[in-house]
């Protein structure tokens, strides 16, 4: 936690040294407070001064009047720092996670970085405000009051000698035993949440297969096994405070038998007693507020070490440092003995892939399911990087190339089309933010959307929500296409994007492609040899290797494996 801390409380400095200062001046008022009060007792009292009573307590009024103005003016600027900082360490997390390829986000998974920047996040804000405004003035008070303490009364300050070891030892034994729980807590936050993502994700699939029994199983599962921990973790530490008050009241009543010893003895003034008892509770309630801190620091520190695992975490796909321009921008994509395989793979997923796909050309990817068709797919955008080989673009490798420059370059449109919540004009505009409203409708027209969108009452304006749940599949396809469209790259990369189209749809959609895209180099992975048979160029894969390249008629001729995809889906007659 202390790195975390370091990291991003340098902008704030400034805030907090004058917390502390702050602090500062409230601990050594509050020291103060009691030894006036000891006067009163001791000389305005005992001697019936009634004027040395008003001008004292004057003083001690002015003094807690100050203090009370002191603590709200350290308690807003304690929010706003904790607050600042909270914001700063979801931003770093976030630009963190932008950064990540996608085997990173596959190491952490969706739902523990959504818990690590909100729940994680949470917890160290929160520790960040309680230690400014109880940990630091804490030890002062602490110390000051033991000082004090000795200069009313040495002998009296051995009580503390015998109190103070045994609160550490208590506290020590329930944080020792809390600790593991705690980290255990986090595990299973993010177990709920996966368990929450994906009912939420798959609500239709569990209902089309009765299953809301099963899944309610399953999330009282994790739910519960969530609450079994964190309520082994507040039986353990809701022993502490019963503890630490038994401790403060048996010192409470040890200080009063052997004040009044010392008092009745004549080594000890009534009111030096009662200051002595009152610095006893500051000390006491020191130990407490630290308590309460060593209560929340080590849940704090298992989530801080969470948001550091983000932040340190070096991506596997980076800029380069000089990053190579390609000149004038074309589009030609080529392949160069290509090998890749996921971490901890013992067999490559694609192995020698070598094409080239040029500008003004069609080049599709078929093959069998777990061919390495999308993966071959994510090399380009470098979603993940080759393992062995190289792809260029006009003649430079994208490794080369600054991530901004080539993504510039490419449309990529999924295989699972995603929308964002807003309008259909601004996820449209995701990709070119100045693009006017004919040229939406021209992009719409093209990806054969613009009927069902001008059908909607607020047209380019109709709501979108997250997902794009309120449209069809097949009409979330097309606005993904039409966005790819809008952005109007070198490179169109469709990724089985026509998938949830009718063959009608899909028919036109690629002939009106095929007139707007003239200029770009596309490549299409699609599963339907209807889509892929007029293609300039056919990539056959099997295995993660090439078996076949060519055209259509060229690959019924040569490709015993194109052949078979052919005859599983069109008749005889059809593919004549």
């Amino acid at each position: 936690m202390t790195r975390l801390l370091s990291r991003y409380l340098k902008p704030y400095w400034k805030q907090v040294t004058f917390i502390v200062s702050l602090l500062l001046v409230q601990a050594i008022a509050n020291l103060y407070l009691p030894d006036l009060n000891a006067d009163i007792i001791n000389n305005g009292v005992s001697k019936g001064d009634i004027n040395y009573i008003m001008s004292t307590g004057g003083l001690m009024l002015a003094v807690t009047l100050v203090l009370g103005v002191l603590a709200v003016v350290t308690v807003y600027w304690s929010a706003r720092t904790s607050m600042a900082f909270g914001r700063d360490v979801r931003g770093g997390i976030f630009r963190a996670v932008q950064s990540f390829s996608q085997q990173e986000v596959n190491i952490f998974g969706a739902p523990s970085l959504i818990t690590r920047n909100t729940n994680d996040v949470q917890q160290v804000q929160m520790v960040l405000f309680f230690l400014l405004n109880m940990i630091i003035s804490a030890p002062i008070t602490a110390v000051g009051g033991i000082i004090m303490a000795l200069r009313m009364d040495v002998p009296l300050s051995g009580v503390f000698v015998v109190i103070l070891p045994v609160m550490g030892i208590v506290i020590g034994l329930l944080v020792v035993r809390a600790l593991p729980l705690f980290k255990a807590m986090q595990v299973k936050i993010d177990r709920v949440n996966k368990v929450m993502r994906e009912k939420l994700s798959g609500v239709r699939v569990i209902r089309a297969f009765v299953r809301i029994k099963y899944e309610e199983k399953r999330f009282d599962e994790a739910n519960l096994d969530l609450t079994a921990t964190a309520t082994k973790v507040n039986q353990i530490m809701a022993l502490m405070m019963p503890s630490l008050l038994l401790i403060m009241n048996l010192s409470t009543v040890a200080i009063l038998w052997f004040g009044a010893m010392r008092i009745d003895g004549g080594g000890m003034q009534i009111g030096n007693l009662q200051a002595f008892l009152t610095y006893s509770m500051q000390i006491l309630f020191s130990v407490m507020m630290a308590t309460i801190m060593f209560v929340m620091i080590p849940r704090a520190a298992v989530s801080a070490d969470r948001i550091n695992q983000v932040l340190e975490t070096v991506p596997s796909v980076n800029d380069p440092e000089t990053p190579v321009s390609t000149g004038e921008a074309k589009g030609c994509l080529e392949f160069r003995n290509v090998e890749f395989r996921y971490p901890n793979a013992q067999d490559p997923v694609l192995c020698g892939v070598s094409f080239e796909a040029r500008p003004g050309e069609v080049t599709a990817v078929i093959g069998s399911t777990g061919s390495g068709k999308s993966t071959l797919i994510n090399l380009i955008p470098r979603l993940y990087d080759t393992t062995c080989g190289s792809i260029t673009v006009d003649g430079v490798d994208i490794r080369d190339l600054d991530r901004d420059d080539l993504w510039k370059r490419i449309g990529f449109i999924p295989q699972k089309a995603f929308l964002f919540s807003g309008t259909v004009a601004s996820n449209l505009r995701y990709g070119a933010q100045d693009a006017t409203d004919d040229e939406l409708w021209h992009a719409l027209e093209v990806a054969q959307a613009k009927q069902f969108v001008s059908e909607m009452p607020e047209g380019l304006d109709a709501p979108i929500t997250q997902g794009g749940t309120n449209v069809s599949g097949g009409q979330r396809q097309r606005l993904a296409i039409a966005r790819a469209l809008v952005k109007m790259p070198e490179v169109y990369v469709f990724d089985d994007s026509f998938s949830a189209l009718d063959f009608k749809t899909d028919s036109m959609l690629r002939a009106a492609l095929r007139k707007e895209i003239t200029h770009a180099t596309t490549i299409i992975v699609a599963q339907r040899v209807s889509t892929i048979m007029h293609a300039d160029r056919i990539i056959v894969l099997d295995g993660g290797r090439i078996v076949g390249i060519g055209t259509h008629a060229e690959l019924m001729k040569t490709c015993p494996t194109y052949g078979e995809i052919v005859y599983s889906q069109l008749t005889e007659e059809e593919v004549a």
